[in-house]
């Protein structure tokens, strides 16, 4: 008699759970975004994200290359749950542009060196963290940047300057890996940019159209955004022909689609230093150092990040 209890009560658990197993939600796989939000400006253009505007001359020529590392870029937290989808991303930028006059045309192409995460569930979605290394799982490039600037207003080291940008992105890497969407993306912006004695200042306002649009995933692009940025800084000389500028740049994007909302604004800030010639003619070295954080840390803002870079370039004589 017992035994045939304890059959029935067997019997009883295994149709319950398979019962309730079938009830739960299967959790939805999410696919990967582009997560970077260091969007660096053209090679020879003074800050890391802002432009400072001022080429001039005949033809001329930029080469850059800057190494960025950025911790917890993609870290997802609702209070009970968390998952450090991207927990490391370290970034090596080669870029090189064409000025002449006003008019400046770069292309970039970046190169993941690490992109590393923690694979789980975060509500109803389940997520893959990346594992992508030089050594084991290269992806030896993702999405590369084609760029246009023009100077509209202003000499290139007056009070003020007006200008405005176009990029093009033109998709490469693996959407798995978060170093890419996997679609063309274009972004227009106006750019200013200024300098009175010591004081140096740039700035940006413009739009970032992401066909891309994965909303309803935890920590994901909202389509389309509005990009915003400003830098401000002291131009010391420390020689006849170089100077160091000292300064934080604070940039961000928001979504369209959820306006200045904390959940749809990315906002960080870098405080920089550069050294770098002066002269109006010949070859000159920048060197580039900035380390930051995220203000409000949505999509691709990290905990903290730290930029390297190294810059030559050079503007000939007009004739």
């Amino acid at each position: 008699m017992l035994s045939s209890r304890r059959h029935w009560a067997l019997a009883f658990t295994a149709i319950l759970c398979a019962a309730t197993t079938r009830a739960a939600p299967a959790q939805q796989p999410a696919q990967g975004f582009a997560v970077e939000r260091l969007y660096l400006s053209a090679p020879g253009a003074g800050w890391f994200v802002m432009d400072a505007l001022d080429m001039h001359g005949g033809l001329g020529g930029n080469l850059s290359m800057t190494l960025g590392y950025a911790s917890n870029p993609l870290h997802l937290s609702d209070g009970t749950q968390r998952l450090a989808v991207v927990a490391h991303q370290a970034v090596m930028d080669i870029g090189a542009a064409v000025t002449y006059d006003r008019w400046r045309l770069y292309i970039n192409l970046a190169a993941p060196l690490t992109i590393r995460g923690a694979t789980g569930t975060f509500g109803d979605y389940s997520f893959t963290g990346p594992n992508v290394s030089l050594a084991s799982h290269p992806d030896a490039l993702s999405d590369a940047r084609v760029g246009v600037d023009v100077r509209i207003f202003g000499g290139p080291k007056s009070r003020f300057r007006l200008g405005a940008g176009a990029q093009l992105f033109i998709p490469n890497g693996n959407r798995a890996d978060y170093d890419t969407d996997d679609t063309y993306r274009g972004m227009g912006r106006v750019l200013f940019a200024g300098d009175e004695g010591l004081f140096s200042y740039a700035g940006q306002l413009g739009v970032h159209i992401r066909a891309l649009d994965d909303s309803p995933t935890p920590g994901s692009p909202l389509g389309s955004e509005l990009l915003f940025g400003v830098a401000a800084g002291a131009k010391l000389p420390v020689s006849r022909s170089l100077a160091v500028v000292l300064g934080p740049e604070i940039f961000g994007v928001t979504a369209f689609r959820s306006f200045f909302t904390s959940s749809g604004t990315s906002l960080e800030g870098l405080l920089t230093g550069r050294l770098e010639g002066t002269g109006d003619t010949g070859a000159q070295l920048r060197i580039k150092l900035g380390v930051g954080t995220g203000i409000n840390r949505q999509f691709g803002a990290p905990d903290w990040r730290v930029v390297l870079a190294f810059e030559v370039f050079t503007y000939n004589q007009k004739t």
